[in-house]
């Protein structure tokens, strides 16, 4: 650690007290006191050896209330962003439109049917893939079938369910 660092370590713990009450004075707040405090400690850590520092009580005396006024700057920011009135009328809302809900529910309910159209088997095989993501390899075990028979059953559900999804004829 290098020695201005070390001497404002030492110099912090013995004048912690008077330094919290300074910082409470400027911000009004013990708690925030006690956080100015503590932020006076990480910021004495990184100052280096160069230039030395003469006057090591007053630097770091200059530094809490540095600290302790720029906690009340941002505070006095973050309430005029913040508590200063009226919330907007109109927001932003990430939820789908009703419009969008009611085309997606349609198309769901297609999907759906197109599956109940299905044999069972191809139905079976697009389930277990699709909804429960088991891998082509396991539902070929599963069901005793080769991986390439999955692969076509998938595909003919596939094809399937888009015909019906694409089907102009409702």
């Amino acid at each position: 650690m290098p020695t201005n660092a070390a001497a404002l370590t030492r110099l912090l713990l013995v004048e912690r007290l008077s330094l919290q009450r300074l910082a409470q004075r400027i911000a009004g707040s013990l708690s925030v006191a006690e956080d100015v405090t503590q932020s006076l400690w990480f910021r004495i850590q990184r100052i280096e050896d160069d230039p030395p520092i003469i006057n090591k009580r007053a630097f770091l005396f200059r530094l809490a209330t540095n600290l302790a006024t720029d906690h009340v700057r941002a505070a006095r920011r973050h309430s005029a962003l913040f508590e200063s009135g009226m919330l907007p009328t109109e927001v932003a809302d990430d939820r789908p439109s009703v419009e969008r809900s009611l085309i997606g529910r349609e198309r769901l309910e297609k999907v759906l049917a197109a599956l109940d159209e299905l044999p069972p088997r191809v139905r079976q095989v697009f389930v277990m893939r699709k909804f429960d993501e088991l891998p082509v390899a396991e539902i070929a075990d599963r069901l005793g079938l080769s991986r390439s028979a999955i692969a076509k059953m998938l595909q003919r559900a596939l094809l399937h369910c888009d015909a019906r999804l694409h089907d102009d004829g409702d």
